[in-house]
């Protein structure tokens, strides 16, 4: 069966009640899928960061509840999505029982289906296969190809199958997972929070970095 036809379904929410360390891990080769009408736009998984809840003081939740991090401290599933730099979205999902804040970051992506289209909400050419980084390499890109916003998409249960984005599983095998600082930020920036999978070309950050996680 071909990845075009192949039927992906969303996982369900059990995987994301538990800590966002090991569903950090457990994210990584696990499918992004984003319907657009008749049309459907995936890409693996390939780095995340964690972020703990209210005693993460890099976390959103580290300040209590608030109407614009509230999707943290709900159902665990649930896409969060904030706006940075007043010129890109992040694209989060919640951990943990309700009431219990926690979420995971994700960082960047492999393209799989669509491209052209992820293209064109990035307003890039891919002329060669090194052009496909600059889709989905990096939390604003990925947001931007996929068309992830706060007003479309923040709140939105990605365990649900009537859902237009959530995670699937398709069988791929991570072949080794690296954890490293996570990057970006100030407050907290040594704790080894970021999860990527090791020697792939789409994890985000400057070279050195990459480098890093892959020689680790």
């Amino acid at each position: 069966m071909s990845d075009r036809t192949k039927a992906l379904n969303p996982l369900a929410r059990e995987f994301y009640d538990r800590d966002p360390r090991p569903v950090s891990r457990d994210l990584l080769g696990k499918v992004l899928v984003r319907r657009d009408g008749r049309r459907r736009l995936t890409a693996r998984i390939v780095e995340v960061e964690a972020y703990l809840g209210t005693d993460d003081p890099a976390a959103h939740a580290a300040v209590g509840r608030t109407a614009r991090n509230d999707v943290l401290f709900g159902p665990p599933g649930h896409a969060y999505v904030y706006f940075i730099y007043g010129n890109h979205y992040c694209l989060n999902v919640s951990c943990l029982p309700d009431g219990i804040a926690g979420g995971i970051l994700f960082r960047a992506l492999e393209p799989l289906e669509g491209i052209e289209t992820m293209a064109r909400g990035r307003s890039v050419v891919v002329k060669s296969p090194r052009d496909l980084r600059l889709l989905t390499s990096g939390p604003g890109r990925l947001a931007e190809a996929l068309g992830v916003t706060r007003a479309r998409d923040n709140d939105k249960d990605l365990t649900s199958p009537d859902s237009d984005l959530f995670i699937a599983d398709d069988g791929f095998q991570v072949p080794r997972v690296m954890v490293t600082p996570r990057i970006g930020i100030t407050k907290a920036a040594a704790l080894p929070l970021r999860y990527v999978i090791a020697g792939n070309q789409f994890v985000s950050g400057p070279a050195r970095l990459r480098l890093h996680a892959i020689a680790r």
